[in-house]
C-alpha cells in the first residue's frame, strides 16, 4: 500500500474538476493553467498508482473510486479550512476573508444597504459574495465553497446553524386597474390562481408564497415562469396576472414607476424569516453571529430612516 499523502493542492485540482466537469474552466477556478492542473491530478494518479478520471476528448467521467474521493476531498479541504478559521478566530472578529452566498430574493434588495455599512465599520474585512439558489447555496455550504449562507427560511440545509436577522412579509402584488379591486387586506381565498404567477422552481420564495395562502391547490395552477422578481414585477405591469412579493423589494424600489400597487395577506404565515446560517461547530461560529447583528442593526436602522 502507498504511502503516499496527497496534497491540498492536488484534492484542490479534483475537486475542482468535478465541479466543472472540464479541465480548462477548472484551471481558471484554481487560477492556474490547464496543463498544471491536469498535471497535478496525473501525479497524484500516478503515486497512488489508480484512475481517478477517465480522460475523453469531450467528456471528463470519474471512476467510482475517483467520485468517493472527491466526497473525502470535500471534507478534507473543508477541516483545513476551518483550521485556518480556528487561528483567524483567536484574533481580531471579522477581519480577513468571509464567502458568502446570498439568494436572488434577497441579495439586490439587502445587500446595497448593508455592504456600505460593512465597509465603514469593518474595513479590514473582504466579504466576497455569490449569488445563487437556496439548494445550490447550501449546497456551497456544506462542500466548504462559502463560509456562510444569507437566506430566507423555513429551508432545509443540513446540519447548520442560524440566526434569524428579521421577518420579511409577503405581499400580493396587482395592477393598479385591477377589475376585482382587492380591499386593504387580502384573504388569500380570492386569489385568482389563473392568474398567479410565481418564481420558476429552484427559488424558496414560491413555497413561501404559497404556504402563505394555505392553498393545496395553487401549486398546480400557478403559472412557474418568473426568473426573477423583476420579471415579474414587469409582467405583472404589463397585465399577465398578479403576483407575490417580499416587502424588502417593495420597499428597495421594486414598484416605482410601474402601475402596481401591493397590499398584505391576511394569513398568519405571511411572511419568510431571512437567516445567516452557517455549517455546525464552525470555529467562526462567534463571527456569523457578530456579522448576523450587524445585519439586524443594519436593517433596524433603516426602518428608522423609513418612518
Amino acid at each position: 500500500m502507498s504511502n503516499y499523502l496527497p496534497t491540498l493542492k492536488q484534492l484542490q485540482y479534483l475537486v475542482a474538476l468535478e465541479d466543472h466537469g472540464h479541465f480548462g474552466r477548472a484551471a481558471e477556478a484554481c487560477y492556474v493553467t490547464q496543463s498544471t492542473l491536469s498535471a497535478g491530478i496525473k501525479e497524484l494518479e500516478t503515486l497512488l498508482d489508480v484512475t481517478l478520471v477517465e480522460r475523453t476528448r469531450r467528456v471528463v467521467r470519474f471512476t467510482e473510486l475517483g467520485k468517493q474521493m472527491v466526497e473525502k476531498a470535500h471534507r478534507i479541504l473543508r477541516e483545513a479550512e476551518e483550521l485556518a478559521d480556528m487561528a483567524r478566530s483567536a484574533g481580531k472578529p471579522l477581519v480577513g476573508d468571509i464567502r458568502m452566498s446570498v439568494i436572488p430574493t434577497i441579495a439586490p434588495f439587502l445587500l446595497p444597504k448593508l455592504l456600505p455599512q460593512l465597509r465603514k465599520d469593518r474595513p479590514e474585512l473582504k466579504l466576497y459574495l455569490k449569488e445563487e439558489p437556496s439548494q445550490a447555496a447550501c449546497d456551497s455550504l456544506r462542500h466548504g465553497h462559502v463560509d456562510c449562507v444569507l437566506l430566507a427560511q423555513p429551508f432545509p440545509c443540513g446540519d447548520v446553524e442560524s440566526e434569524i436577522l428579521f421577518e420579511d412579509e409577503i405581499f400580493i402584488a396587482f395592477p393598479k386597474d385591477d377589475p376585482r379591486d382587492p380591499p386593504k387586506m387580502v384573504d388569500p381565498a380570492i386569489i385568482d390562481e389563473n392568474r398567479l404567477l410565481l418564481l420558476e422552481d429552484g427559488h424558496c420564495l414560491k413555497d413561501h408564497a404559497l404556504a402563505a395562502c394555505n392553498r393545496p391547490e395553487l401549486r398546480a395552477s400557478a403559472r412557474m415562469m418568473g426568473t426573477s422578481l423583476h420579471t415579474l414585477v414587469q409582467m405583472v405591469d404589463n397585465g399577465l396576472g398578479l403576483t407575490m412579493l417580499p416587502k424588502m423589494a417593495i420597499d428597495s424600489g421594486i414598484l416605482d414607476h410601474t402601475d402596481i400597487v401591493a397590499r398584505p395577506l391576511i394569513s398568519d404565515h405571511a411572511f419568510r424569516n431571512i437567516a445567516l446560517i452557517w455549517r455546525k461547530n464552525s470555529p467562526r461560529r462567534d463571527e456569523f453571529k457578530l456579522l448576523a447583528e450587524i445585519m439586524r442593526q443594519t436593517k433596524s436602522w433603516d426602518i428608522k430612516k423609513a418612518a
